[in-house]
């Protein structure tokens, strides 16, 4: 394992205060190599292949959570559901992943990220094939929390895993490629969704099989992930609440304003694009929805790869004004039925979904104590994962009692006023002066 934390924030020493810098010597001596940090007999990946691994169970974090979104129309047609009961089958994914977090955010610290990401990925299949197999909306609840259940095993000990797989003094990539894995998982679950539904047999279910494979063979994948790591948290693990490392807490509190503006973001188009796609836009076919939506995804992962350089706090701005002006070009296109006015709203949002996430990211992977990396982590999305699912329960509700219309325009107000607040937190000057004071401990 490759410990790159010092480097990240040299990095963003050096972005936010010219002329501070660490020697390379130094830097050689802290990193230790990541065949010195892997034990255990037995074939085992090695640094490259490990890397890209962990960045596919990434991919399957957003692509679970996003599987069934071209499907609820479906669902609402089949089962006469109203618009509450499918956001709340959104909704019960973010609010399992919660608890998750709050019970076993930090495990990966002690018994290692392959380990929690094969329980994660072994309850993201069970959930799939339970989908694949659903007889009525009950199975599909369950189906949903194991979904939220394998999620939030996986989501934070994947992206720890990227750090920790990076080539020494190229960690700066992880946070970049992860929003990118993000959006390519986001992508897949609407196209390959939307072009099932739209052109194969199984509508509500072929989707969920084809899945079920996929994860089958991540599976095996990560199965041969290195077993065993140094840095590992001291003690035994025990379920606890998290607690934010001293000297974190208004780096803690922008990070996850940031990244919960863009899962804010991803409640708002994963749990009603369709829907709005379908009843306030006018289109009808399944696969030119998912590709409009999809556009989301594919804006976010050509964003990442670009900014990956800009300082955190740069990357949050941009992203918090990203976000509102694309919850405003989402409310024109709702009242305009403009196909091209959606795209381009779908386009600003993921700019600002990429952005906030990236930045916020970035920002606490820099700053986080490395034996204390997967609880962190685990904290900033467990605030988001809460936020996205109160917002989808709020969505559902608006649309069942005043119509689809309405929900749209006051959940896009709620999504740009908390893109307020991440911009507000990302500029204050005293957040520059604590990454510093985190980089000389």
């Amino acid at each position: 394992m490759v410990d790159s934390i010092l480097a990240d924030q040299e990095k963003l020493v050096a972005q936010g205060r010219p002329g501070t810098q660490m020697s390379k010597q130094t830097e050689h001596n802290q990193l230790p190599s990541f065949e010195a940090s892997v034990h255990g007999g037995g074939h085992t990946l090695g640094q490259k292949a490990s890397f890209w691994v962990a960045a596919a169970v990434v991919v399957h974090t957003l692509w679970t959570s996003a599987a069934p979104a071209m499907t609820y129309p479906l669902y609402a047609s089949e089962w006469h559901l109203t618009p509450t009961v499918t956001t709340a089958i959104f909704a019960v994914y973010p609010l399992v992943v919660v608890s998750v977090l709050l019970t076993f955010g930090g495990i990966s610290d002690y018994i290692g990220r392959r380990l929690t990401m094969l329980l994660g990925l072994g309850a993201s299949l069970v959930g799939v094939l339970l989908f694949a197999t659903a007889p009525n909306v009950n199975w599909i609840f369950v189906g949903r929390a194991f979904m939220g259940v394998g999620v939030g095993l996986s989501a934070a000990p994947s992206a720890a895993a990227m750090v920790e797989y990076s080539p020494a003094g190229q960690s700066d990539r992880a946070g970049s490629i992860t929003t990118a894995a993000q959006a390519l998982g986001l992508a897949l679950a609407m196209l390959v969704g939307g072009a099932l539904i739209a052109y194969a047999p199984l509508p509500t279910r072929l989707n969920f099989w084809v899945l079920s494979v996929v994860l089958g063979l991540l599976f095996l994948a990560t199965w041969f992930l290195p077993r065993r790591f140094s840095n590992k948290a001291s003690g035994r693990w025990r379920p606890k609440l998290f607690k934010v490392p001293s000297g974190l807490y208004v780096i803690f509190a922008t990070s996850a304003a940031a990244v919960t503006t863009g899962y804010a973001i991803g409640a708002l188009i994963m749990s009603l694009g369709a829907q709005i796609a379908h009843d306030l836009i006018g289109s009808g076919n399944a696969f030119v929805n998912g590709a409009a939506m999809s556009v989301f995804s594919v804006v976010s992962a050509l964003i990442a790869l670009f900014a990956k350089r800009l300082a955190p706090n740069s990357a949050m701005i941009l992203g918090g004004v990203a976000s509102s002006a694309g919850m405003g070009l989402l409310v024109l296109s709702s009242s305009q039925h403009s196909l091209a006015i959606f795209l381009a709203a779908i386009a600003a949002a993921g700019t600002g979904y990429s952005l906030s996430f990236l930045g916020g990211l970035n920002l606490i992977n820099a700053s986080a104590p490395l034996q204390h990396r997967g609880g962190t982590l685990s904290a900033v999305l467990l605030v988001a994962y809460l936020m996205q699912g109160i917002i989808a329960l709020f969505l559902g509700f608006l649309a069942t009692a005043w119509g689809l219309r309405v929900a749209v325009e006051l959940g896009s107000a709620a999504i740009a006023v908390l893109s307020l607040i991440a911009i507000s937190l990302a500029a204050r000057r005293n957040l520059e002066p604590q990454i510093s004071q985190m980089t000389q401990i």
